[in-house]
C-alpha cells in the first residue's frame, strides 16, 4: 500500500479530534495528537506532562529569543520537536492521520498527502463543549473563542497559510451536516477516491 498521510485541522467544538481518531481506525492508520510528546519524551527522557502543557500554544513573544537558530521558548521548541518527529516518520514511509501541529504547511507538497479542515455551526459547537466538557452555554462560546484563537496564533507563526482560510486545505467540511460519524464516511470515501486517483 502506498503511503498515506492524512491532516485534520479544526475548529474547537467542531468534533476534528474525535472524526480523525474514527477516520484512522476505519483506514488502518496510526493516529497521532498529543500522544507524539509520549514518544519524544520517551526519546529525550523527558516529562511527557510537562511538554504538553506547550503543546500547540504560540510562544510568549515578550519572553523568548532566539540566538543563532536557538530558541528559549518551551512553546517553540515542543512545536520543532513535532515537526522533526512526523517528518522523520514520513521519511521512513509511515502512513498516519494527524490531528493539527501545523501538517497542512509540513507536509505540503508531499505525494499521497490530504489536508482536511472541519468547521461545524457555532450552535453545535457549542452544544459539544457544554456536554463534553460541562461547561455552561456562556463559558462554552468563551472557551471556543479562546481555543480557536490560541490555535489560529499558534499556526499562522509557524505557516505561511492560514488557519481555517479554505485555500490552505485541500477539503474543508463542515462536521453539523452529517454528523462526526457521516463526516468520517464522507471522509473515508473522498480518501479512498484520491487514493484510486493516484495510483
Amino acid at each position: 500500500m502506498k503511503q498515506l498521510i492524512i491532516s485534520i485541522g479544526r475548529e474547537y467544538g467542531s468534533g476534528g479530534h474525535e472524526i480523525g481518531r474514527k477516520l484512522a481506525a476505519k483506514l488502518g492508520l496510526e493516529f497521532y495528537d498529543r500522544n507524539l510528546l509520549d514518544e519524544i519524551a520517551h526519546i529525550k527522557n523527558s516529562d511527557a506532562e510537562l511538554l504538553k502543557k506547550y503543546d500547540e500554544v504560540p510562544k510568549k513573544r515578550f519572553f523568548s529569543r532566539t540566538v543563532r537558530g536557538y530558541s528559549n521558548s518551551p512553546e517553540e521548541n515542543v512545536a520543532e520537536l513535532q515537526f522533526a518527529l512526523l517528518k522523520h516518520k514520513a521519511a521512513d514511509d509511515d502512513s498516519f492521520v494527524i490531528v493539527g501541529r501545523c501538517t497542512d504547511e509540513i507536509f505540503k507538497g508531499f505525494a499521497n498527502y490530504v489536508s482536511i479542515f472541519i468547521t461545524a455551526d457555532e450552535e453545535e459547537k457549542v452544544k459539544r463543549v457544554v456536554e463534553c466538557r460541562k461547561k455552561t452555554e456562556k463559558d462554552a462560546r468563551k472557551t471556543i473563542e479562546r481555543h480557536d484563537k490560541t490555535r489560529r496564533a499558534y499556526h499562522d507563526h509557524f505557516c505561511k497559510s492560514k488557519w481555517g482560510l479554505a485555500s490552505s486545505y485541500d477539503l474543508c467540511v463542515n462536521s453539523s451536516v452529517l454528523g462526526i460519524d457521516g463526516t468520517v464516511d464522507f471522509l473515508a470515501e473522498y480518501v479512498q477516491k484520491f487514493r484510486n486517483d493516484n495510483n
